[in-house]
């Protein structure tokens, strides 16, 4: 069992496929993972079964845990399903149907019957309400409570769940949302009322609008699944501090993510590229290209200087899986990242041109893919990667799975192999071939749109699948190194436990820098600063211990798109305008590569960030110490290049000394994942845990 000490926290995390717990012993450095199936019907269970089979078997005291920080799916699978809140949406007068028109961008430009997603509030749950608030925040139209109080009792009478209110301007003065927002809880206290004002102060209506639906359409799920999932925790002995991951990368309590449930989404994907940068820093590599493959999707994420790239903006539910433009807008603070179907349950299939597909479709955890033996029969990525040898039928997830490797080769051979006339190990390859092309490419134009080169990049592989398709997907993109910790089968667990308490506030005040009053503003970032503290410490951090950053989103003027410019260390309350504006141009030419227009530079939005330290984790080299070398054993895995199956040996990972130097062809099994070390690449381990693979940078195309 792993020491009592009153420093033991653990991470949880919900995928598609599978929940992933990691425990850690934050003074004697020991940990102990877990990995179980996905309950979809009841996720909290998930993540009390995986409790629960770790303290069964004596690797985790309950009385000793400090801390328990948690990511879920919960959210997102709530907007794609389809199964939230009955909600209603009251808007200004004139502007029922904007969330409906959205911004008429066309996603797809060929496709005559072009599907849109379909509002979370459906026309006749929306109300349209006479007042109206001007853009600098004057009031031209009084609000009319007569009128709101009729609309609200007939919705009311509907069995209207959940109120969003967003009103034109609502963000330059929320008196008027205010004032809703009293009159619902007047004629009902038990529902839900988001305001824009506070889920989204910020300039556009549509963005708004919707980010702040689809935060009332789930927060009466969210609320009570916390306390589900606080209960569970209960019953398992653990009653320690509860922290929720959000998007942004940091942490926050049960009541700001019921209070702001939106901020949930992506949170799991999120801890992950936190713990990349965390490793990213710890191990001085400035540039790096965190690949994260699960179950069900793959992300890729930009990491600079030890910090993942922020963006401004997200989709979800998209009519077409993966398509930007078809989901649903969101206008929050999310770690910057693309993603696609191509986890190791997407299915591969032929498509109607005869041509070998996978994805974005996913077997997920139920049925699962062929070889869990679960009532799945179509085969995927995972089937193709036993059937290559990169995967052990009889060590899955450190033995506490069996595959079934026969069930695979059925799937392959009927669906795949037999249509287009190739060997089941041909056909296993070129699924485990697409995916990695389709990893890569879309790697490739996230970092392109940045100005980017994969070649500059080291690659950080978590994720079940990810260390196993690190090596082709390096390969792909010319990168020399990928660095793998032993925990990356359990990453995205294991990477909220280096996430801080952190809380964003934004506020939309468009005003050319040349004329800003700078009193005023600095009055405004005041209030901000003081707001997101005040989140923080209700998290329990110390005051003294809370630092905060202060910035603004300024564009030249006549673009559509603002880029974030730090205010520190420019002499506020009174900074110099050429040392702003010279800043400004300098993060414009770093994004984009080149000099801006000669154009006046406006500030559209303000933002204030609180934070509490980052959690300071040791670089664990658990289960690395030359154990049992004899475990080590042969197989034969495949490489299309070299030829077809080439002897391989398998190492686990409590086999490894520190220093070793490991040559492919060979397969490490890390426990929760296993790394593929092709022909081309040499692995080394690191005094630390980490695995560190070099590729032969002379033949870095094609494997």
């Amino acid at each position: 069992m792993i020491a009592a000490s009153p420093n033991f926290v653990i991470g949880a995390d919900i995928g598609g496929t599978f929940t992933d717990i990691f425990a850690l012993d934050l003074e004697s450095g020991g940990c102990a993972t877990g990995k179980v199936l996905t309950d979809h019907a009841d996720p909290a269970n998930s993540v009390a079964e995986g409790l629960r089979g770790l303290i069964e078997s004596q690797l985790v005291n309950p009385a000793a845990v400090s801390k328990v920080l948690h990511a879920t799916t919960l959210v997102t699978n709530a907007l794609i399903q389809r199964r939230g809140a009955k909600t209603a949406l009251l808007v200004t007068e004139g502007f029922r149907d904007a969330i409906e028109i959205g911004t008429e961008h066309r996603f797809d430009l060929y496709d005559l019957d072009i599907e849109k997603p379909a509002p979370l509030a459906p026309r006749s749950l929306r109300r349209p309400i006479r007042e109206r608030i001007l853009a600098d925040g004057s009031v031209a139209l009084p609000l009319d409570e007569a009128q709101v109080r009729l609309e609200i009792q007939g919705l009311l009478a509907e069995g209207v769940q959940s109120f969003a209110v967003c009103l034109l301007h609502g963000y330059r003065n929320p008196v008027h949302e205010q004032r809703v927002r009293d009159i619902i809880r007047q004629l009902s206290g038990e529902v839900h009322v988001s305001i824009s004002s506070e889920v989204a102060p910020e300039i556009r209506e549509y963005e708004r609008a919707s980010t702040t639906l689809i935060n009332a359409y789930v927060a009466p799920i969210v609320g009570p699944y916390l306390r589900a999932l606080r209960q569970r925790l209960e019953s398992l002995g653990i009653g320690s501090k509860l922290l929720i991951m959000q998007s942004n990368g940091g942490t926050a309590t049960p009541d700001t993510a019921q209070r702001f449930p939106v901020r949930l989404l992506e949170s799991g994907p999120s801890a992950g590229a936190i713990g990349a940068a965390y490793l990213a820093r710890e191990t001085q590599r400035p540039k790096i290209l965190f690949f994260d493959m699960g179950g069900t999707t793959a992300k890729a994420f930009i990491i600079d200087d030890g910090h993942p790239l922020i963006a401004r903006k997200l989709e979800v539910a998209h009519v077409y899986r993966f398509k930007h433009g078809s989901g649903l807008p969101v206008q929050i603070p999310a770690i910057d990242m693309i993603e696609i179907g191509a986890g190791g349950g997407s299915i591969a299939r032929i498509d109607r041109l005869g041509l070998l597909k996978v994805g974005p479709e996913s077997a997920e955890s139920d049925p699962g893919p062929a070889c869990y033996g679960l009532g799945g029969t179509l085969p995927t990525v995972t089937d193709a990667d036993l059937i290559l040898g990169y995967l052990s039928a009889d060590n899955f997830l450190g033995g506490r799975m069996r595959l079934d490797e026969e069930a695979s080769r059925k799937a392959i051979h009927d669906h795949i192999a037999t249509p287009l006339g190739l060997s089941i190990e041909e056909a296993a390859w070129g699924i485990h071939h697409v995916v990695n092309e389709n990893m890569a490419s879309a790697a490739r134009v996230h970092l392109l749109e940045h100005a980017k080169s994969p070649n500059d990049y080291s690659m950080v592989a978590f994720g079940g699948a990810g260390p196993v398709h690190a090596y082709g997907v390096a390969r792909v993109l010319r990168q020399k190194e990928v660095i793998v910790p032993w925990q990356a089968g359990v990453g995205s667990a294991y990477g909220m436990l280096c996430a801080p308490v952190s809380f964003e506030v934004a506020r939309s005040l468009t005003v050319p820098i040349t004329e800003a009053n700078w009193a005023d503003i600095n009055r405004m970032l005041d209030e901000m600063v003081v707001e997101c503290r005040h989140m923080v410490e209700e998290a329990g951090i110390p005051a003294t211990q809370i630092t905060w950053t202060r910035s603004a989103d300024m564009r030249y003027r006549g673009q559509g798109h603002e880029i974030q410019v730090d205010l520190e260390n420019l002499g506020l309350p009174a900074p110099d305008l050429d040392d702003v504006l010279g800043r400004f141009r300098a993060e414009y030419r770093r994004l984009n590569a080149v000099d801006g227009p000669i154009a006046p530079v406006d500030a559209v939005t303000w933002r204030a960030v609180a934070s509490g330290p980052v959690p300071r984790l040791p670089l664990t080299s658990a289960g690395i110490g030359g154990q049992n070398p004899r475990g080590r054993r042969g197989r034969r895995i495949y490489f299309h290049d070299a030829g077809g199956y080439l002897p391989a040996q398998i190492v686990p990972r409590e086999t490894l000394v520190a220093g070793e130097r490991v040559a492919g062809p060979a397969v490490i099994e890390l426990g929760d994942a296993s790394i593929t070390v092709g022909p081309l690449a040499v692995a080394t381990v690191r005094e630390d845990g980490l695995i560190v693979m070099k590729l032969n940078s002379d033949e870095t195309h094609g494997y």
